[in-house]
């Protein structure tokens, strides 16, 4: 299991980005995006969901699955850290099965 994973719309700002040489305002209208929601995604504050990772795919050619697995991980990891849920396992007896 990964130790703290990336949100993944910080590999989009911190690699993909300077890479193309994009601003967030022009990477946002070629996914057809309002700037607003585009940053909110790569500054961490929001996740990627599907209809954003199918816009990624068309746009990177990088599969919607690579993108959502990455927020998977993502999501489970933080979920693991502050689940304080207190789970009683259930027991099937004989008799029940």
């Amino acid at each position: 299991m990964m130790h703290n994973p990336p949100h993944p719309g910080l590999t989009i700002r911190d690699d993909i980005l300077p890479e193309l040489n994009l601003s967030v305002g022009a990477a946002a209208e070629c996914l057809g995006l309002h700037r607003t929601t585009f940053s909110r995604i790569i500054n961490g504050r929001s996740s990627i969901t599907p209809d954003f990772a199918i816009r990624l795919s068309q746009w990177l050619d990088i599969d919607a699955e690579q993108w959502l697995r990455l927020q998977l991980q993502f999501d489970l990891w933080n979920a693991r850290k502050t689940c304080k849920a207190k789970i009683r396992r259930f027991k099937v007896s004989k008799a029940t099965a």
